[in-house]
């Protein structure tokens, strides 16, 4: 072959790679930014799961977190949110370690958990095994030893006496922020794009962020979203947070009415209005977080070892990853469970070893990541049943696919019969692993806090 001709081969083939290269990211891409409904695509059968990476392990660090991966991987969880990865400030700190959400430098890694090197490398573990990552962000207040207290005075909501920063509520160890102030509207967008470029992440858990301008996530949310699929968490439950750009807002209503069936203060049928009022009062698209723990709820109010104790959690836990807006979460120690309230300012190890409820979430999580009708835009019907005072059942249908939930939410045994003509057909109950005929009319035994999950066969 001559040199002239090898040559031509040679870039020919360069060609034909650097195409298929081409090709790959193009793919990639299309994944990566893929929406449904205004939200990434990989989120509407998706779950959350909620690291806190102080209390997770005994190191407490990045790297120890790591090795709980594969474990994570089997259960069936998909978005790693991870508590406050900043350092806490010092000043006027509570307790011996601080809270979280005191946050000291935002473009910082807390040196109690690893270096940014460990956190990187994390994260890249994490997506190369399939998982989503997003990182808490505190936007309303800083540490009261932020650096820009000194050098940024004026980014501060001020006392009109004093002329000093003040304490959001009575979180004395922190300094609430000035969104009128468009120097620090520049900053924090700034800060939140350095750990996109930095670590690639995939979006952000928003604390309090009904407490910040609505015209500032606006911005801020377009911004972030210029050329990425990021999925945007608000701890909030209002409206206006959807039209600002966030995908998903927390779920506080429903789970109030939950921890009150509980008690034995309402009725299965509470949940009928509760939910009625979400679809009148919420856009059509919004997600919901649906929760029966997270660490505010856990640290403070004894969830779910005391709101949902026993057998009442299961039905709770299965009405969450199975109900129409809903994007679940699982708090990091809910799968032992520690049946215990997790330290917010010191030192608490999670003590796990047992995994008792990880086959119960594994069940789950894999039947709405394979399942069409849990997408979170599936429709929703809900069923009556002859005793709606305690048992709630709904089926969700998308694409040819259906889920039928029966969930007795009382602490008495119930005989009830369900007349439907949209029952009729073969499904198999996940728990049990028994397939049956299911038909209009039926009759269904329930022991206390029980339920059952029927997915049709095709």
């Amino acid at each position: 072959m001559s040199l002239k001709k090898a040559l031509h081969v040679a870039l020919a083939s360069l060609l034909l790679c650097s195409l298929a290269a081409m090709s790959q990211e193009s793919k990639k891409l299309v994944a990566n930014t893929a929406t449904i409904d205004g939200h990434p695509a990989w989120i509407m059968q998706g779950n959350i799961y909620e690291v806190n990476v102080r209390q997770y392990t005994p190191e407490g660090t990045f790297k120890a977190f790591a090795k709980s991966l594969p474990r994570l991987k089997q259960m069936g969880v998909q978005t790693l949110w991870f508590m406050p990865i900043n350092p806490i400030g010092i000043l006027d700190r509570k307790g011996t370690l601080g809270s979280y959400y005191a946050v000291r430098n935002y473009k910082a890694i807390n040196p109690e958990y690893g270096t940014l090197e460990d956190w990187n490398k994390l994260v890249k573990q994490c997506h190369a095994m399939g998982f989503k990552v997003i990182i808490d962000w505190v936007a309303n207040h800083t540490a009261a030893d932020h650096y820009w207290m000194t050098k940024h005075p004026d980014f501060y909501v001020q006392d009109s006496i004093t002329h000093k920063a003040i304490s959001p509520f009575d979180w004395t160890d922190t300094r609430k922020l000035n969104y009128k102030n468009q120097e620090l509207c520049d900053s924090m967008i700034d800060d939140m794009e350095y750990w996109l470029k930095e670590s690639n992440i995939d979006g952000f858990r928003c604390d309090v962020a009904s407490e910040v301008p609505q015209a500032f996530w606006t911005k801020c949310i377009a911004t972030l979203r210029k050329g990425r699929s990021l999925f945007m968490l608000a701890e909030a439950s209002v409206s206006w947070i959807h039209e600002a750009g966030f995908d998903a807002t927390y779920s506080w209503p429903e789970f109030n009415v939950m921890k009150e069936i509980v008690k034995g203060n309402l009725k299965a049928s509470a949940l009928d209005s509760i939910i009625s009022k979400t679809d009148n009062d919420f856009p059509s698209n919004a997600l919901r977080m649906y929760l029966t723990s997270n660490h505010d709820e856990n640290s403070w109010n004894k969830a779910d070892y005391g709101t949902m104790p026993g057998a009442t959690h299961a039905p709770f836990a299965v009405l969450t990853q199975t109900m129409k807006r809903s994007v679940p979460l699982i708090y990091g120690s809910q799968e032992e469970p520690y049946l215990d309230s997790i330290s917010f300012f010191y030192k608490n190890t999670i003590p796990f070893g047992k995994y008792s409820r990880a086959g119960f979430y594994n069940k789950l999580l894999t039947l709405r990541k394979t399942n069409e009708a849990l997408a979170a835009n599936a429709d929703y019907t809900k069923l009556k049943s002859t005793a709606d005072d305690k048992v709630f059942a709904y089926t969700r249908e998308r694409n040819g696919y259906k889920v039928l939930v029966i969930l007795n939410l009382s602490k008495e045994p119930v005989t009830t019969t369900i007349s439907n003509t949209t029952l009729s057909g073969k499904a198999m109950e996940i728990f049990s692993n028994k397939t049956e005929m299911i038909k209009d009319g039926q009759q269904f035994v329930l022991q206390p806090w029980d339920y059952k999950v029927y997915s049709y066969l095709q």
